[in-house]
């Protein structure tokens, strides 16, 4: 979708503050947002690719105003809301008081805190054993479909209708822009493809720049 989270190449956002030394989380609640999005997952309700569409419906304005993090939390709730596994009510209710119930939610995978690690060194969400014969080759000039979906696409908006080069094919994975609206994994290649800056911004880009952007069979035709 065309939302406020599609950036790549838009001016106006200011330089891009570069922090050294950077910790992992620069909050506590940072990193419990990172676990609860992680444990909530493993309920098996719903998959990475619809994880980050939520994410991608905050509110434009929102988006621009908040932290990584906090589009984390969004999408949660959001996800949590619309399953009817915890509403919005819920939430705001144990905000303003911490004590006030919650109703459990039962029937579903828990990740137990001594399973993390091994879960987490196992998971295998988006790879696809599917034996899908790949559309290209190393080399192959290629151009991206010009598309403007409503829902979740891993199609960025600046490199859609342009010409580039397969450099690698990283096999058969899950096609996001299917798996993330709910409607199945449609198994394909995905590759990395070369753009040059200039293909991408024009003229005024500079020259030798390029972009590498892993992109789909569905994403692309024969330049």
């Amino acid at each position: 979708m065309n939302g406020a989270h599609d950036l790549g190449g838009m001016h106006g956002f200011g330089p891009v503050e570069i922090e050294r030394d950077a910790p992992v989380f620069h909050h506590e609640w940072e990193r419990r947002a990172f676990a609860i999005t992680l444990a909530t997952g493993f309920l098996g309700k719903w998959n990475i690719d619809q994880g980050r569409f939520a994410r991608e419906q905050m509110p434009p304005a929102e988006y621009l105003a908040t932290t990584y993090y906090e589009h984390w939390l969004f999408g949660l709730q959001k996800l949590l809301d619309d399953l009817k596994l915890v509403s919005h009510a819920e939430l705001a209710a144990r905000t303003k008081d911490p004590a006030s119930p919650v109703a459990p939610v039962t029937g579903f995978r828990v990740l137990a805190a001594r399973d993390v690690e091994t879960a987490l060194r196992k998971s295998r969400t988006s790879k696809a054993d599917e034996d899908v014969a790949p559309r290209y080759k190393v080399g192959d000039r290629v151009v991206t479909k010009n598309i403007h979906p409503l829902g979740h696409t891993r199609l960025p908006r600046y490199a859609r209708g342009k010409r580039g080069v397969v450099t690698l094919d990283h096999g058969v994975w899950v096609f996001p822009d299917t798996s993330g609206n709910g409607l199945g994994r449609k198994p394909q290649h995905c590759y990395a493809v070369r753009f040059e800056a200039r293909e991408l911004w024009g003229d005024a880009a500079t020259l030798g720049d390029a972009v590498y952007v892993d992109l789909w069979d569905d994403h692309l035709e024969p330049a």
